[in-house]
């Protein structure tokens, strides 16, 4: 693990030298570092217990789970979970002194999205509603499920022909 400033460091030299790959670039780190939580931070017995619970039981004990452990996640920030799809990070230590027209967070979306994805359901999806570095008072987290893709072409249906 680095220091917080080290991370917030390494996140803008990454967006000034490369603005178009840098969402791509934090996003993979965010998706390796929830991969790097479930090889060694969550024991293999409760990630099974999550999987087989309903989604909404597992969201609020993972997201309980994830506002004990905030530090990792947000640093000296302050991390609130609002409800058990839903987080925002007030004093956010990653992007302090940031502005930009868009959000910058994409680390901390492919966390969650990666965690909630193995442990609460599938094609589960995290959007930043709100990033103070775009002025926002807070960067706001809410999960969404996306839809399952179609696992072969007899899953897709035609929409219905219009009439000429």
């Amino acid at each position: 693990m680095i220091s917080e400033g080290q991370a917030a460091r390494l996140r803008a030299e990454v967006r000034r030298l490369e603005p178009y790959l840098a969402p791509f670039i934090t996003r993979q780190a965010g998706a390796a570092t929830a991969r790097y939580i479930l090889e060694h931070r969550i024991p293999r017995p409760i990630q099974m217990y999550l999987k087989v619970l309903p989604a909404g039981v597992s969201a609020k004990l993972l997201s309980q789970a994830i506002q004990k452990h905030a530090w990792t996640f947000a640093g000296s920030g302050q991390f609130h979970v609002i409800d058990r799809f839903s987080f925002e990070i007030m004093d956010n230590p990653l992007i302090a002194g940031e502005h930009s027209a868009h959000a910058l967070c994409h680390w901390h979306r492919a966390v969650f999205a990666h965690l909630y994805s193995e442990l609460v359901g599938p094609n589960m999806a995290c959007e930043e509603v709100s990033c103070a570095a775009q002025g926002g008072r807070s960067c706001f987290f809410q999960m969404q499920q996306l839809p399952q893709p179609a696992q072969n072409m007899t899953q897709i249906k035609a929409a219905p022909a219009k009439p000429l």
